[in-house]
Formats: C-alpha cells, structure tokens, sequence
C-alpha cells in the first residue's frame, strides 16, 4: 500500500489525538490527587514567550482538523479557543475528531497536487501541492505543539512517558 495524504494525516491525527486525550486525563487526574489548581496547569508553560498547555491543545486540534479540510477543499470548521478546563479540551478532542472522520479519504488524497493556502493576509503561507503542505508545515507543526503540551505536563511532575505521548496505533 502506498502512502497517500489521508494515511499520512488522518490516522496520525487519530492517534495523536487519542494520545493527548488520555494525557491530559492523567494529568487532570494528577492535579485532583496532588491538590494542585488545574488552572495551574493549563496555564502552564516551558517558557514565559511560549503558549501555555490550553493553547497548545487547541493549536494541535486546529492542525488536525484543518489539515484534512484543506486537503478535501471543505471548510475549515471554526472553534472559538474559549476552553478553561480539562474537560472542555476533551470536549474540542472529541469534535475534531469528529470533523475529521466525517471527512472522505479520496477527498483527502485529491489535494495531494492541490496548492494550499493556510491562513490569510500577512501570515498566509502558500503550497504548491497539498504533499509540500502536509510534510513540511502541517506535520511539523501539529507535532510541534503535541510534544509541548506533554513536556508541559511533564516538566510539571504529572507521570506520563513515552508510551503515553505515542498512545495506541495498530
């Protein structure tokens, strides 16, 4: 079987996604066994100029479901980045992944020679095919902000390693 742009994103968000999931279950665990203030994790970071634990799990879910949607020439769904707790980061989890399945994979793998645009104005960046896309922006970037999101986590004592961050794949 050759790779095609929906076994190369979609399975991955899947896994990755399911991983983060359970990640951030153990840490909310974590905070209620330690007697830590939640919002002292979420609002955690690795270094004052960077994001904190919430807005690296919404920028990840963004890559994951806008990946496949651009790919697919659908619409990018729009989600308001208002999540404060645990549970309503579950919550944006659960609904991209939901996006994402409703996605078909010969939609997906039509954008494999589609130019792609991300973003607009001053920050838009643009592709010449959808491959250029996933491999050297969209990939990268979603696996940027996952692996923030656990060294957040664990640089803050909540036990998870690396069986957690890669989760279940088959």
């Amino acid at each position: 079987m050759s790779m095609t742009m929906y076994t190369a994103t979609v399975p991955v968000f899947r896994q990755m996604l399911g991983a983060l999931a359970a990640v951030l279950e153990k840490a909310e665990n974590h905070a209620l066994e330690n007697r830590i203030e939640p919002a002292a994790l979420l609002q955690a970071r690795l270094f004052p100029d960077m994001f904190p634990l919430v807005r690296q799990v919404q920028i990840a879910a963004d890559f994951a479901k806008g990946t496949p949607a651009r790919l697919a020439g659908a619409e990018v769904p729009r989600y308001e980045d208002d999540e404060t707790s645990f549970s309503e980061l579950q919550q944006r989890i659960t609904k991209t992944l939901g996006f994402i399945d409703s996605l078909q994979a010969a939609d997906i793998d039509a954008g494999a020679g589609r130019a792609i645009t991300h973003g607009t104005g001053e920050r838009a960046r643009h592709f010449p095919a959808g491959e250029a896309y996933v491999t050297r922006f969209a990939l990268p970037n979603f696996y940027f902000h996952i692996t923030t999101a656990y060294a957040i986590l664990r640089h803050n004592g909540v036990p998870i390693g690396k069986k957690d961050f890669i989760g279940q794949y088959d």
